[in-house]
C-alpha cells in the first residue's frame, strides 16, 4: 500500500482496538477515487491518501499534524487567504457539506495548483482516538466545454450558450463584493470559451490606468501573467487607439497586431504594442468597464491559439459583459470604500493602551462580517492616580454610526467620571455614568466592566471591579486552570431601573492572563452563550503559555464563530513572575 497518514503515527502507543481503526481509515482514504485529507476539529491533518500527497506534492510526514489551510490554502498569487475568507474553514467550523470551485492550494515545490473541493463531517475511530472533524476531497475542475467543437476547434456561440454565459456571469459576479475575485471570476468565464486570453485594465481613483489582471489559457489551465500587470502610461486625451478609446468609455472595437504596427502615439500604445508581442495576440476585442458614473476600466479578450479572429458579430456580448463586470465593481468598489471609512474611524475610536510596568497588556478590535458597520464594542485602559489604573470593556447596542457615537460618549464619559473620582470604586463611577446614560447620552442600553489595577506591599496585583450586564471576565493562572469572574455583576446601563451596584476584588496569581471581552467572541445564532463560554475557558486554558499577543489572536481564531454577525473587542493582561 502507498503511504497513508493516519492518527496512528504519532503519539502514544495504540490499543488493538484503536490500531484497528487507524488501519480501517487508512484503508478507506486509499479506496477512494480522488485525493482525500481528513482533519480534525481544529484544522490539523490527521490522514491522507496517497492520491492526496501526489496532487499536493507532498509526503504524509509533511501533511499530518499541519494546519491544512495555513500550509495549503493560498489566493492566486500564492499569498496566505485570511481564515476568514476560507470556505472550507468555515464549513469545518459549522459542521456542514459544502462544495468549491477553482481555488488554489500550495504544493510541495511551491507551485500553485487549483482544485475544487468537497468538505463534509466526519468522525472516526474508537477509545481514546476518536477523531471527528472533517473529510476534504479535492479534484481537478473540469474544464468548461461551452463553445467547443470537434477536434479541439471552437464554434460560435449559439443564442443558448450566449444567455448561459451572460447568467452565469450575472450570478458568479452579484456573489462577491471583492474587486480582485469579481475579475478573477471574469477571466474563468470568458477562457477559454470567448478568448485565450484576457487583460484587465482598471482605472484608479487619480484617473491612474494599472494592468491588474492577465489571464492565459494554457495547457488546459488559467495561468496568471505577473510580467504583464503592473502599472501603465496615462490615458492620452485625443488618441483614437482600441485601449486608449476603451478608458475614454468610447464604443467597444476590435485591434490586431497591425493597429499597433505603427509609430507609438502614446505610452499605453507602446504597452499594447509589447502585449501583442509578448502574447502572440492576433486578434483583440476591446471594450470599456463602466460603471453608473464612471468609466472603471476596460476588458481586453486576446485570441492567439484559435484561428478565427473576432468580428463585428462578437462585441455585443462582450460589452453584455463587461456591463455585468461594471456593475459588480462599482459595487465592490462602493464596498471597500465603506470597509476603509468605517476601519478608519474605529481606530480613531479606540485608544492606545497605556504601558503599565510589571504587566503585559494587549487588545484587539475584529469589525462585524459586514465590515461597512461600525460597531458598538469598545475597550479602554488608562492611569488614574499612580499607581492605580482603569480598565475597562464595553457594548453599545447597535451595529451603525449612531451605536459608534455612543459609544465615543459613553467612554469619553467614563473616563472623565473616573478620571475625577479616582478614589471611588467602580461601582460608584458606573453608577454616575448609569444617571447620565439615562438623562445627557443617545445610547439606548449598554453593557460595561468597569475594573482598577493596583500592586499590594505583597507585589501581587489585585483587581477591583463591578460588572454592569457585561460577560464576565475569565482568569487563566499559568498552570491552565480557569475560571470566570462572577462576582460584581448587575444590571445594564440605561435601563432607568435604580439598584444597587456591587464591587468585587480578587488577587491575580503570577503569571495569570485576564481577559475582558464582548459577546461576539462566545455569542452564535445556533448555539446559547453558555456553550460558547466554555469554548473560550476551555480554549484559554489551552493557551495559557502563549505570549499574550498570540494568546489573544488564537483565541479569536478558534472561538469566535463563524455565523456571528457581531463585531469583537477583546482587552487582556498578564502578570509578571514572583520575583
Amino acid at each position: 500500500m502507498d503511504d497513508v497518514a493516519t492518527p496512528g503515527r504519532e503519539g502514544s502507543p495504540l490499543s488493538g482496538h484503536e490500531a484497528h481503526w487507524d488501519v480501517l481509515l487508512a484503508e478507506t482514504l486509499e479506496k477512494l477515487q480522488t485525493s482525500a485529507v481528513v482533519v480534525d476539529d481544529d484544522g490539523l491533518v490527521v490522514a491522507t491518501n496517497s492520491a492526496a500527497q501526489s496532487l499536493l506534492g507532498r509526503m504524509a510526514s509533511e501533511l499530518v499534524g499541519q494546519d491544512f489551510h495555513d500550509l495549503l490554502h493560498r489566493d492566486r498569487y500564492g499569498h496566505p487567504v485570511p481564515r476568514t475568507r476560507c470556505r472550507m474553514r468555515e464549513a469545518l467550523l459549522t459542521g456542514d457539506t459544502r462544495h468549491g470551485d477553482a481555488d488554489w492550494f500550495a504544493r510541495g515545490d511551491g507551485t500553485l495548483v487549483q482544485l475544487s473541493w468537497l468538505v463534509t463531517p466526519y468522525v472516526s475511530g474508537a477509545g481514546a482516538k476518536v477523531v471527528s472533524g472533517a473529510l476534504m476531497m479535492l479534484y481537478e475542475p473540469e474544464q468548461p466545454e461551452i463553445g467547443l467543437g470537434g477536434a479541439g476547434h471552437f464554434a460560435p456561440l449559439t443564442e443558448l450558450d450566449r444567455l448561459a454565459l451572460l447568467a452565469e456571469t450575472t450570478t458568479q459576479l452579484t456573489s462577491t463584493l471583492d474587486v480582485d475575485e469579481a475579475l478573477l471570476r471574469l477571466a474563468g468565464l470568458t477562457v477559454p470559451r470567448l478568448a485565450d486570453w484576457a487583460v484587465f485594465d482598471l482605472l484608479t481613483e487619480r484617473d491612474e490606468v494599472r494592468r491588474v489582471l492577465v489571464m492565459e489559457h494554457k495547457d488546459g489551465v488559467l495561468v496568471g501573467r505577473e510580467d504583464l500587470q503592473g502599472p501603465m502610461p496615462p490615458v492620452p486625451a485625443e488618441s483614437p487607439m482600441p485601449l486608449s478609446r476603451a478608458l475614454r468609455g468610447a464604443a467597444s472595437s476590435i485591434a490586431g497586431p497591425s493597429t499597433y504596427q505603427g509609430p507609438p502615439d502614446s505610452g499605453i500604445a507602446v504597452e499594447q504594442q509589447r502585449l501583442f508581442t509578448v502574447t502572440g495576440m492576433h486578434s483583440a476585442a476591446i471594450a470599456p468597464i463602466r460603471g453608473l458614473r464612471d468609466v472603471l476600466g476596460a476588458l481586453t479578450l486576446g485570441r492567439s491559439r484559435r484561428p478565427e479572429a473576432f468580428g463585428p458579430g462578437d462585441l455585443p456580448l462582450l460589452e453584455d459583459l463587461t456591463r455585468r463586470a461594471g456593475l459588480a465593481l462599482d459595487n465592490a468598489r462602493l464596498y471597500e470604500r465603506q470597509r476603509k471609512v468605517a476601519e478608519t474611524m474605529q481606530r480613531h475610536l479606540l485608544p492606545q493602551l497605556p504601558v503599565v510596568p510589571g504587566l503585559e497588556m494587549t487588545a484587539r478590535y475584529v469589525p462585524a462580517p459586514d465590515a461597512s458597520s461600525v460597531g458598538g464594542d469598545w475597550y479602554d485602559a488608562f492611569l488614574l492616580a499612580a499607581p492605580t489604573h482603569a480598565l475597562a470593556i464595553g457594548d453599545v447596542v447597535g451595529h451603525d454610526l449612531d451605536a459608534a457615537a455612543g459609544m465615543a460618549q459613553v467612554r469619553n464619559m467614563l473616563r472623565a467620571y473616573a478620571w475625577s473620582h479616582p478614589d471611588d470604586a467602580p461601582s460608584a463611577v458606573v453608577a454616575r455614568l448609569d444617571d447620565a446614560v439615562m438623562h445627557i447620552a443617545e445610547v439606548p442600553m449598554a453593557t460595561m466592566i468597569l475594573a482598577t489595577l493596583s500592586l499590594g506591599e505583597d507585589t501581587l496585583w489585585r483587581v477591583r471591579w463591578t460588572n454592569a450586564g457585561h460577560p464576565p471576565p475569565l482568569l487563566v493562572t499559568h498552570d491552565g486552570q480557569s475560571r470566570y469572574l462572577e462576582e460584581g455583576r448587575g444590571i445594564l446601563l440605561g435601563t432607568g431601573v435604580t439598584m444597587p451596584r456591587l464591587d468585587a476584588v480578587t488577587v491575580l496569581p503570577p503569571r495569570a492572563t485576564l481577559l475582558l471581552y464582548t459577546d461576539g467572541l462566545v455569542e452564535s445564532p445556533q448555539h446559547g452563550i453558555d456553550h460558547g463560554l466554555d469554548r473560550l475557558r476551555r480554549h484559554a486554558a489551552s493557551l495559557a503559555h502563549r505570549p499574550l499577543s498570540s494568546f489573544c489572536d488564537s483565541l479569536l481564531d478558534r472561538v469566535r464563530p463563524s455565523d456571528n454577525d457581531d463585531d469583537v473587542a477583546v482587552i487582556a493582561l498578564r502578570t509578571p513572575p514572583l520575583p
